[in-house]
C-alpha cells in the first residue's frame, strides 16, 4: 500500500476517531453532572437530558465529515486528508470536552434552583461553533 493513501486513511479515521471520543467524555461529563442532579431535583430531568446530549454532536461532525470525504483519498491527496482529519479530529475532540464541561455546571445550576437552562444552551454553542467550522473547512478542501 502507498505510503500516502495510509496517512489519508489513518487522517479518516482520526477524523472520525478524535470526534467520537470527543463525544464520548462530553457526554459522560454532562451526565455524570445530571445523575448527580437527580438525586437534588428530579422533577428538571428533561433539562438535565438536553444538556447531556448536546456534546454528541461533535461525534456527529466527524462521522459526517468522514462519510462525506473517505471515498477522496487517494495516493495523491493521502497527506492532504491526514492533516484535515487530525485537525477535525481534534477541533471536536476539545469541543465536546469543553461543551460537555459548560453543560455540566448548567445542570448543576439547574438543580439548585436557577433558570440557567436557555443561558447555558447558549454558551454551550460557542464551542460547538468550532466544530462546524472545522465541519465546513473540509467542504473548502
Amino acid at each position: 500500500m502507498d505510503f500516502n493513501l495510509l496517512l489519508g486513511y489513518l487522517g479518516m479515521g482520526l477524523m472520525l476517531g478524535l470526534a467520537g471520543i470527543g463525544s464520548c467524555y462530553g457526554t459522560t461529563i454532562a451526565g455524570n453532572a445530571a445523575e448527580g442532579a437527580l438525586k437534588k431535583d428530579s422533577s428538571k430531568s428533561s433539562g438535565y437530558m438536553i444538556l447531556s446530549a448536546l456534546p454528541a454532536t461533535q461525534g456527529l461532525y466527524g462521522f459526517l465529515a468522514f462519510l462525506l470525504h473517505f471515498s477522496k483519498v487517494t495516493s495523491e491527496t493521502g497527506t492532504l486528508w491526514f492533516g484535515v482529519g487530525i485537525g477535525v479530529g481534534i477541533v471536536c475532540l476539545f469541543s465536546a470536552i469543553r461543551q460537555g464541561q459548560i453543560c455540566a455546571n448548567g445542570i448543576v445550576g439547574i438543580s439548585q434552583g436557577h433558570d440557567v437552562q436557555t443561558n447555558t444552551m447558549i454558551y454551550a454553542a460557542f464551542p460547538e461553533f468550532y466544530a462546524i467550522l472545522a465541519l465546513v473547512a473540509t467542504f473548502l478542501v
